[in-house]
Parts: structure tokens; C-alpha cells; sequence
């Protein structure tokens, strides 16, 4: 069989692998092995400020060393700046300065949104107050009634957003002067052709955001799935500010098996990496590729 299928994994280079990062990338690994299609790795270091020397490196080697090939050359976000910097201006009207900084949000804010940030509550929609200037520029969301986003998660099932009363108009340019996730993450799938995004489900709250810049841009809307995130002992998402350990890449196959358990994949112990995937792909096939 073969498809369009176009997937990727897109780690930001802020540390080593961990755990949870492993379960993300094994998810669309898999799914895109299972459908005969390609495989991306794209870096994404727009936040150039979070950015860790060598991680990006660290990365690599280690799906390297887990057996995990990506297509193509792997791109970089800070390379790409010119793309979202296009993208931005086809938004035209759409766009806005913001002259607000966080505190005057948070003092004006009518709550926090569906993924815990602040509502913004479209201060400057109208235009700059006087002796304001632009640090940010927003994106002019649909008025409450018109704004509802959903779509259907393949591993969540339908997600539904109102994006005035659960977001407000959201940041395309950052004060400090740098892209924010949600442009680039839109403009660079499109321009590298995916079809299917698989990620974790801290993400699933972005992504009505993301639809809403692909429609504004005329881009196609990729097929999403989100899989669980993995959580420390306190419930809190597993990441390297929660104190998450490097993969042992010393031992491929227990990590691995330990992911796949975590993805419901029910696995005997291989004698090989190699037969790891074989069988793990053939198990993911059969749950998100039949036909």
C-alpha cells in the first residue's frame, strides 16, 4: 500500500530525550510507518532563548540510536524566518498591534482560558491607547457566537473550542521579537506538506488555534491525533523543568517497550530493535491503519 501520508516529530532542542518525548515521537513514528509513509524531524527552535548548545544534536543521536530514520534533512526553525515573516504579512487585517504587557493583561483579563493562559480581553483590537507602542501583535479572533473551532482527534475523539470566549485574539509576534509557536508550527507544516500530525495531548489546545491560522491562510488542515502525555509521581507533565531523566540509550529495548506500553501496544519482549518495530508497527496498523 501506498499513500500521501506525510507525518513528522518536531522536539524543541531545550535538553536530552525523555520518557515523554519518546512516546511522542514513537506515536508518530509508527503512525507513519504503518501507513507507508514518510517520516519528518523538524527542530523546533524558534524560541531561540530556550534553545540548549548541542540538544539538538542529543536529539538526533538518540533516534539514531533507538532505530528511528527520518526522511529527508532535518529542518530548523530559525532558518525559516522568512516564511513566517510572509505568512504573517498575507494576514493583513487580520493582524493587530498590542501595546499590553502581562500584568495589564492579567489585571484586565476576564479568566483563564481552556489551556490555563490568561484570556486576552482585545485591549488593543480598537487600536494602540495613546503613549502605547507595539510589543506584540495578535491575531483578531471571531466574535463570541462566530468563533466556535472542533475538529476529530483520532485518539481523543471530537474537540471543540470557542476561540473568543476560551482564547481571545492570540500572539503571532512575540515582545522580545520572536515568532510564536503557533504561526511557525502552521506555516512549516504546510510548507512541508503534512498530511498527519501526531503529538502529545498538551498540545490538543493549540491546535483549534492552528486550524483557525490554516483556514485564515488557505492551507489544508492536517488529520491530528494526540496521545496521552506521561506524568511524574505528582501528576505533572513529564519534562525536563519537572525533573525528567535523558533516555538510557544503553538500553534501546527496554525504553522502547517501556513507551510502547505507555501507547497500549501489548508487546513480548524482541530479540532485536529491529524486530521491535516490525511487530509494534504491525500492532498500530491494525488499531489506526485498517482500512
Amino acid at each position: 500500500m501506498t499513500t500521501n501520508y506525510t507525518g513528522r516529530f518536531a522536539p524543541s532542542p531545550t535538553g536530552p530525550l525523555h520518557k515523554g518525548s519518546l512516546v511522542a515521537a514513537m506515536a508518530s513514528y509508527l503512525d507513519a510507518k504503518a501507513h507507508h509513509g514518510q517520516w519528518l524531524v523538524r527542530m523546533e527552535d524558534i524560541d531561540e532563548a530556550r534553545t540548549v548548545p548541542d540538544a539538538a544534536q542529543s536529539i538526533l543521536q538518540c533516534l539514531q540510536a533507538f532505530s528511528m530514520q527520518w526522511d529527508g534533512e532535518v529542518v530548523w526553525q530559525s532558518a525559516r524566518k522568512p516564511l513566517y515573516q510572509a505568512a504573517f504579512e498575507r494576514l493583513g487585517a487580520h493582524v493587530y498591534p498590542c501595546g499590553c504587557t502581562r500584568s495589564e493583561i492579567a489585571d484586565s483579563t476576564v479568566g483563564p482560558g481552556s489551556d490555563g493562559a490568561l484570556v486576552y480581553p482585545g485591549t488593543c483590537r480598537g487600536g494602540l491607547a495613546p503613549g502605547k507602542t507595539a510589543r506584540a501583535w495578535r491575531v483578531r479572533v471571531p466574535e463570541a457566537g462566530k468563533d466556535m473551532q472542533y475538529f476529530e482527534d483520532r485518539w481523543m475523539g471530537r474537540v471543540v473550542q470557542q476561540l473568543a470566549t476560551d482564547v481571545g485574539d492570540f500572539v503571532l509576534k512575540r515582545a522580545d521579537g520572536f515568532w510564536a509557536y503557533q504561526l511557525a508550527v502552521v506555516v512549516d507544516d504546510a510548507d512541508q506538506g503534512v498530511t498527519d500530525v501526531v503529538r502529545g495531548a498538551d498540545l490538543i489546545d493549540s491546535t483549534p488555534r492552528q486550524i483557525y491560522l490554516q483556514q485564515l491562510l488557505d492551507y489544508s488542515t492536517p488529520r491530528y491525533m494526540h496521545v496521552p502525555v506521561v506524568t511524574n509521581t505528582r501528576g505533572e507533565k513529564l519534562s525536563k523543568q519537572t525533573g525528567a531523566l535523558p533516555l538510557d540509550v544503553s538500553r534501546p529495548l527496554e525504553e522502547l517497550m517501556d513507551a510502547a506500553s505507555f501507547l497500549q501496544l501489548d508487546m513480548p519482549m524482541p530479540d532485536t530493535v529491529e524486530g521491535f518495530w516490525k511487530e509494534a508497527t504491525a500492532q498500530w496498523a491494525q488499531r489506526f491503519a485498517a482500512p
